[in-house]
């Protein structure tokens, strides 16, 4: 009858879901919104690997420099062409770790904030993937798209999908750091904040959930 067991999770995954326990935040001006991007050998959310996560936080419009995460993955695949988007050698300077050490890092850093990135889905999965090789569940947080909220905006329509090349031109951020896993997390923040200042002017009553309402799948590419 050992099916009927209720499945033991270790202890950094329950403490992750007891996060979720409470009742969350949901006012924009408060909420906590963790920015983040992945750096991988490649694509192919299947067989690619992580190189490096980067984040940072977003509270009340305030970029918090101070709250953010960064780590680099010890790489047991390794594609060389995609060094020259990176930059990260398979040996390289930094400090690296196991993947289940970065993610149990991860974990406890995100807690249940929202999550935000550029082409979401990819980041996203590649994370899922992750936990899944942990024999975990998915990521349990919200998770918002600065493609799909700058769609949002109407300022354009002449296409459906925007890179972080395009919307970086359009609102005059500067590019350091560029396809680095924190420049590009500090890069979206910077997105995030210009963004919701536009969704905000026209709707001053803007809410979580008009963040979160979207008629189209988080884009993976």
């Amino acid at each position: 009858m050992s099916w009927f067991k209720k499945k033991s999770y270790p202890d950094f995954w329950k403490q992750y879901l007891e996060c979720f326990e409470s009742n969350q935040n949901l006012d924009i001006e408060t909420i906590r919104f963790v920015i983040f991007d992945t750096e991988t050998t490649g694509l192919d959310t299947k067989h690619d690997r992580i190189l490096s996560i980067g984040t940072i936080a977003v509270i009340g419009n305030t970029i918090k420099v101070s709250d953010s995460f960064e780590c680099y993955l010890q790489q047991d695949l390794f594609n060389a062409k995609t060094v020259k988007i990176h930059g990260l050698l398979k040996a390289g300077h930094f400090n690296k770790v196991q993947e289940r050490d970065a993610i149990i890092q991860f974990l406890a850093h995100i807690k249940n904030s929202v999550l935000v990135a550029h082409h979401a889905g990819f980041d996203v999965t590649m994370i899922n993937q992750a936990l899944k090789r942990m024999n975990l569940p998915k990521l349990k947080n919200k998770v918002l798209d600065t493609g799909h909220l700058f769609i949002k905006t109407k300022l354009d329509d002449s296409k459906t999908h925007y890179s972080l090349d395009d919307l970086s031109l359009r609102f005059k951020i500067p590019q350091h750091d560029r396809h680095t896993a924190s420049g590009d997390a500090y890069i979206t923040a910077l997105l995030l904040v210009k963004i919701l200042a536009v969704l905000k002017k026209n709707n001053p009553s803007l809410q979580l959930k008009d963040l979160l309402r979207s008629h189209t799948r988080i884009g993976l590419l």
